[in-house]
């Protein structure tokens, strides 16, 4: 814009010129007008640096497949909110329905024959007690001479078979405890395997991408959805590599919103070490609070402080605009005189003055309806 300045000011200066000479006439015969005035000085402001950046979710996450199965049905929409465990796709698993009830049912055999081998242990058990009373026996009628070293032979023979026929019992009964282990650990995995077909929601939030449709064939990796935790966004803002001593990470700074209209503080979590080559700027992070109907994708703007400068301020009620030219009416002699000013940053109480006006000059503020380049004027308090 600075080159139309010429030209306006070119026109301001013939129109000032023009009435160069009607002005003092009318400012000897008209009476004074009474204003109020200040002082132009010099304030301290805040240098702020300025940076853009795209807002994206804090937590987000893919969804995929682990299987490669037909897509049976898909339950939500882009847009639509979730709630955490609530069921989004369905694929095909007529296969893994199989394999669970395969696993089941040999798990079913299993504890089928459970009861069998009990009742062998229990009755190995039963003839390894009256092999051993017999033995007993046998053995106390062989201390006294009693019986044949055939008969007493046969007793122990029969005890050790005894025992064999119990061990065996037992180890029977193991192996089936074994199986029946084995079959729960079929049946667990054939039931995760058949989960993996329904695909649910890990967190409460809402749908923001849905490449797929049923019928499609669900590949592992591919996606399915995103979905995006709601409540939970962050600015990442691009800035300078220049900047970085001016970004810390935890400090507070001033964002925007265009798409809300809004400004409000955050709080910078995150500074990506690494910078990019091409545009040599790195990704500052940083954590918006809980704004409503705030979005992925959405434009903003975060204002770093750099420090403080010195510049030329007066109040707003001061200003005069026509158009795009700036004025200001400056007291000398107790007339009022305008003079075109060039402005910089805007604030609610002050606005900043680039050129056209130096410290300690006295302006009438606020400007009077009506009150022309020339007139008398009269300060009041």
């Amino acid at each position: 814009m600075r080159f139309m300045l010429v030209p306006m000011l070119a026109t301001a200066a013939v129109w000032s010129g023009c009435g160069g000479e009607s002005h003092p006439k009318a400012a000897g015969n008209a009476p004074a007008v009474p204003v109020q005035t200040t002082t132009v000085s010099s304030q301290q402001w805040p240098d702020m640096y300025e940076a853009t950046g795209t807002v994206r979710a804090r937590t987000a996450v893919v969804l995929s497949s682990k299987i490669m199965a037909y897509v049976r049905q898909v339950a939500v929409q882009v847009g639509d909110r979730v709630r955490e465990g609530q069921l989004l796709v369905t694929l095909d698993a007529q296969d893994l329905d199989s394999n669970v009830r395969r696993a089941e049912a040999g798990e079913a055999e299993v504890m089928s024959a459970i009861p069998g081998a009990d009742n062998g242990v229990a009755g190995a058990k039963a003839n390894l007690d009256l092999a051993r009373s017999t033995f007993k026996r046998m053995e106390e009628l062989a201390s006294k001479k009693s019986i044949s070293n055939q008969e007493f032979d046969e007793a122990s023979a029969r005890l050790k078979s005894a025992e064999a026929a119990y061990e065996m019992a037992r180890a029977k009964r193991s192996e089936l405890d074994s199986k029946r282990a084995q079959a729960e650990q079929e049946i667990r995995a054939a039931t995760i395997m058949r989960d993996y077909a329904r695909i649910a929601a890990p967190f409460a939030g809402v749908v923001t991408a849905k490449p797929v449709e049923p019928g499609n064939l669900a590949a592992p990796g591919a996606p399915l959805l995103t979905v995006e935790k709601e409540g939970a966004y962050r600015l990442e803002a691009s800035v300078e590599e220049s900047r970085l001593p001016f970004v810390k990470a935890g400090q507070t700074v001033d964002i925007a919103l265009e798409a809300l209209d809004r400004r409000f503080t955050a709080r910078v979590s995150e500074i990506v070490p690494a910078v990019d080559a091409a545009s040599r700027a790195y990704i500052v992070k940083i954590d918006l609070p809980a704004v409503p109907n705030v979005r992925s994708g959405m434009f903003g703007r975060a204002w770093f402080p750099l420090g403080a400068r010195k510049v030329v301020a007066i109040p707003p009620q001061a200003m005069v605009e026509r158009g795009q030219l700036q004025s200001v009416f400056v007291i000398e002699d107790g007339v009022a005189h305008t003079r075109l000013v060039t402005t910089g940053q805007h604030r609610p109480d002050a606005v900043e003055v680039l050129s056209g006006l130096s410290e300690g000059e006295r302006l009438v503020s606020p400007v009077p309806s009506g009150l022309m380049d020339g007139a008398r004027v009269e300060v009041r308090q």
